[in-house]
């Protein structure tokens, strides 16, 4: 919008409190029927209140014909010069597209077979300085003039809401996939519990943290970067079937897959192990795949997915080795960090488990398309899941992967108190949690004693992009993290 067309609104806003002497940000109006209930009341001599913003404006003389939308739909104005006062023809006159108005009227049916409202009163309810881009639909549903920075629209989501049907449909999609995945818990019996943002030790993730300091107490505080340790304690206080689902926090890179922050459901549940946690989850797609109105097939990014049950199961070790052609689990630290680079694998990480975490996302999982369960990680990748009976070195892990992209990771959870402090003082000498320190209140509710229990979590920023069909977690966050604008 241009500087010009900006101060002939700042006019238009000046002119409707000085001339037609009205405020244009009431502070309230009269109870309305939304578009939809309109529509399907049909035509009526009785008048009804009706709400919305204004994106279309034809005048013809002493007529002019208004398009008002609200989030249910829209319909046409039928505006006359003969019906109303000088005043209120006057605010008709200063009206602009992405105005918020109030009419009363009757509802008729135009010669061109338009459901229009006959007004007979209108209330300007918030004059808007700003024009929301105008995107044309023809009869065959094609859309003309759209707007193509993304960045805008990601910077501005009250602009990419009003006029891309899309994204709005998108994060409508997103409510009802949440609103499923909580239903599905409630109803099996697990309880809803909110854990602390602010943590003086961070745990549950390998992972780097956002700093803050905690002025009241002048310590160092950090933003969580997952609820797990909190919620095991809850698994030992007798909360058999526990779950939170919420904001974590990441201090590391941006992607097409990855957010600084980003929303995170973590389960709990007692007597069970990463079976149960795999049946969990393949229940759980499949509710929020009904939620979201697709099914249990669904394309994504031009491949047909399937959701349906049984997902298939490959172990770490073994789909590696098949993939690799070779046994990388014996192999030394620098031949493994030397085939890491010939496959321009860019990792800082010189530690021979994450350079074969690295080359098995570059054989295995960048290749998986179908829901795939890979199960059995190694024990060094795993320092919170329980070993697996009969294979040493071994843990009860599964990450799930459809089309390369992770969405979930479950364990057999740790419950031994001497094994798992251990690994925790272990990770405090490396700084993989605050250095120095280990989570003393966890461990002591370990120590009390915590069943065993499976857990699991899912990233549902990435479960929303699969199931609407968006390569970009930025398509799934209302408010993307963006790089402030230079001035």
């Amino acid at each position: 919008m241009s500087d010009e067309q900006q101060k002939q609104r700042r006019i238009k806003l000046e002119k409707l409190r000085t001339e037609c002497e009205i405020d244009p940000y009431p502070p309230r109006s009269h109870k309305s029927l939304s578009m939809m209930e309109v529509r399907d009341g049909g035509e009526t001599e009785e008048n009804v209140f009706v709400t919305g913003r204004i994106t279309g404006k034809r005048e013809h003389g002493k007529t002019v014909f208004v398009d008002l939308r609200d989030s249910t739909g829209s319909i046409q104005l039928y505006l006359s010069r003969n019906i109303f006062n000088e005043i209120t023809w006057s605010i008709v006159e200063l009206l602009d597209l992405g105005d918020i108005i109030q009419v009363n009227g009757s509802i008729f049916t135009t010669r061109l077979g338009e459901l229009t409202v006959k007004c007979a009163d209108l209330t300007i309810l918030c004059k808007s300085l700003r024009q929301l881009p105008v995107v044309k639909v023809d009869s065959e549903g094609v859309a003309h003039d759209e707007v193509t920075d993304s960045d805008y629209l990601y910077r501005h989501r009250c602009v990419d809401l009003q006029i891309n049907p899309i994204s709005l449909a998108r994060f409508r999609k997103r409510s009802r996939i949440i609103s499923s995945l909580r239903s599905y818990l409630d109803s099996n019996n697990f309880l809803e519990v909110e854990t602390p943002v602010l943590q003086s030790i961070y745990g549950g993730a390998a992972a780097e943290p956002f700093r803050t300091h905690y002025s009241s107490m002048n310590e160092a505080f950090f933003l969580r970067i997952a609820t797990e340790l909190y919620l095991k304690r809850l698994l030992v206080s007798g909360i058999d079937r526990v779950y939170e689902l919420g904001k974590d926090f990441r201090n590391e890179g941006i992607d097409r897959t990855h957010s600084p922050e980003f929303t995170q459901l973590e389960l709990y549940e007692a007597y069970a192990d990463y079976n149960v946690m795999m049946t969990r989850f393949e229940e759980m797609t499949i509710t929020a795949a009904e939620a979201s109105g697709i099914g249990s097939d669904l394309e994504y990014q031009g491949t047909l997915i399937h959701l349906s049950p049984p997902f298939r199961r490959i172990g770490f070790l073994d789909s590696l080795s098949m993939a690799s052609g070779e046994d990388l689990f014996s192999w030394e630290t620098g031949d493994i960090e030397a085939l890491a680079q010939k496959n321009g694998i860019a990792t800082l990480a010189k530690d021979r488990i994450t350079l074969l975490d690295k080359l098995f996302d570059f054989y295995v999982a960048d290749k998986i398309e179908q829901p795939t369960f890979v199960v059995d990680y190694p024990e060094a990748l795993s320092p919170l899941a329980k070993g697996k009976p009969g294979s040493p070195g071994v843990t009860e892990r599964f990450e799930v992967f459809v089309l390369g992209l992770e969405l979930a990771n479950a364990f057999s959870e740790q419950n031994d108190p001497v094994r798992q402090r251990r690994i925790l003082e272990e990770q405090a000498e490396v700084g993989v949690h605050r250095e120095g320190s280990v989570d003393e209140d966890f461990l002591f509710a370990l120590e009390t004693g915590m069943p065993p229990a499976g857990g699991m979590g899912i990233g549902i920023d990435r479960l929303v992009m699969l199931l609407t069909g968006t390569s970009k977690i930025r398509d799934t966050i209302l408010f993307p993290h963006l790089r402030r604008q230079s001035k």
